[in-house]
């Protein structure tokens, strides 16, 4: 999995949108993961090989795979060191 993302916009038509999105959670999978999985097979199918942002390559694996990436050392007093948060988008009462 990545570590890193990157936005991807795309303009489609509102009701192949609404159908798409009605079989993801049919699927119980998010638009973006079917997205995600879809780009994934594309670069598969035309031989594109990458390394996932965030991972180191594994010269030792075969191609297209990456090693998992390196544990964060715990924190000075010993205790595991805190996980970063996303900035994000949050939504706002009106008011």
């Amino acid at each position: 999995m990545e570590l890193k993302t990157a936005r991807l916009t795309l303009l489609i038509d509102p009701n192949k949108k609404a159908a798409f999105e009605r079989l993801c959670a049919q699927q119980d999978l998010t638009p973006s993961q079917v997205v995600r999985q879809l780009i994934r097979e594309y670069l598969a199918q035309h031989g594109v090989q990458y390394v996932a942002s965030g991972l180191i390559a594994n010269p030792s694996a075969p191609a297209g795979e990456a090693a998992a990436p390196e544990a964060k050392p715990p924190a000075k007093d010993g205790a595991p060191a805190p996980a970063k948060r996303r900035a994000g988008r949050t939504k706002r009462a009106n008011g």
